[in-house]
């Protein structure tokens, strides 16, 4: 038990961070009308880049024994790489629907 207690205080703010990134996704994703989800999805797919450079950064930095934080990093690149793909896949699929059709 004391093992767990120095992790976390020894990781709160990550866990901070973490807790409020779900949060804030949330709310903001649930708060979208389907109007906007292509212009939306082209913000989030630049965001998701912005990630995937941020948890490589912060993967190159960790410190080798430091297993939390390489999770979270490692999380977050999978997410972040899922995300753009998704996003990409799902653009391209939206706008392709508005093409004209050849005869």
């Amino acid at each position: 038990m004391a093992d767990l207690m120095q992790f976390i205080s020894e990781n709160i703010l990550s866990i901070y961070l973490l807790v409020f990134a779900i949060f804030l996704g949330f709310e903001l994703i649930s708060k979208v009308p389907s109007v906007l989800h292509t212009p939306l999805m082209s913000g989030a797919n630049a965001i998701s880049g912005i990630v995937l450079v941020g948890s490589i950064f912060f993967l190159r930095t960790a410190d080798p024994q430091d297993y939390f934080s390489l999770a979270i990093g490692s999380i977050a690149l999978i997410m972040a790489a899922v995300n753009i793909v998704g996003g990409f896949a799902v653009t391209n699929r939206m706008l392709s629907m508005f093409k004209n059709k050849k005869q």
